[in-house]
């Protein structure tokens, strides 16, 4: 595997093809791409879409240059998220891995008038990518100069959230969880940090999990875990289908 030699299917070197990955919590998505390169002998893999470390969910793996030139193809189409934000606090990241910078108290909050400010984003709008992100500056992830202290701020940039439901409030641990339908390229974190303003308490995204992609659901993915097992190259070759059936499904074609 040293030398990326692929592994053989049938007889024939592997050369490419989509898998859909369910990411565990703790890992980056580069290092779901790192296991699949070390378990399949293949350099040249990819993913349609960054999950940060604590997000869980759907994530498009392409493997082998067949596959990965299609990634733009494969970011297309709408994203569906699960978001739990964390009210009260704020922090630098607007996420649970960033420092607090402020924290709020929560007052009474009925269901009514919290499913009426999550209606208020639906709709176009506009957002800036956040200082921590892997936007560019420079040729550079903003994270690069925010880690340093110094804040880049870019223009906002067109964003859609076609729909927001209200999914439950834990009145003990302050924690609100919706589901987000949005357009390519929205921060959930973003939007995280405006609904907490909007209540007027502040708040965090403290926990994210993709379920869909295009048409792709995280539905009977393959579980990220099982690539660290004995059984995770032989599950890992059953789940990986065809460049061209992986478009067709994916509306891409």
């Amino acid at each position: 595997m040293a030398n990326w030699e692929p592994v053989l299917v049938n007889g024939r070197p592997l050369e490419a093809g989509v898998v859909l990955i369910d990411k565990p919590v703790g890992i980056t998505s580069f290092a779901v791409v790192s296991k699949l390169r070390r378990l399949l002998g293949i350099k040249k893999i990819g993913h349609a879409g960054t999950l940060d470390p604590f997000a869980s969910g759907l994530l498009i793996l392409c493997v082998g240059r067949g596959a990965t030139r299609h990634i733009e193809q494969f970011m297309q189409g709408r994203k569906e998220y699960e978001a739990v934000l964390q009210l009260g606090v704020e922090t630098d990241t607007l996420d649970l891995e960033g420092a607090v910078l402020a924290t709020t108290p929560v007052g009474q909050l009925n269901e009514e008038a919290v499913c009426a400010c999550l209606q208020e984003f639906v709709g176009p709008g506009m957002q800036a990518p956040p200082a921590f992100s892997a936007a560019k500056h420079k040729g550079k992830p903003l994270y690069h100069y925010a880690r340093k202290g110094v804040m880049i701020r870019k223009d906002p940039r067109p964003i859609e959230i076609y729909n927001m439901e209200y999914l439950g409030y834990d009145a003990q641990r302050r924690q609100l969880s919706c589901r987000v339908q949005c357009s390519r390229g929205t921060y959930i974190r973003v939007l995280a940090a405006e609904i907490g303003r909007k209540l007027g308490c502040g708040a965090h995204l403290c926990a994210l999990r993709r379920t869909r992609s295009g048409r792709f659901s995280v539905a009977g993915t393959l579980d990220g875990g099982v690539l660290d097992t004995e059984h995770g190259l032989k599950a890992l070759l059953k789940a990986i289908m065809p460049v061209q059936k992986a478009l067709e499904l994916h509306g891409c074609e």
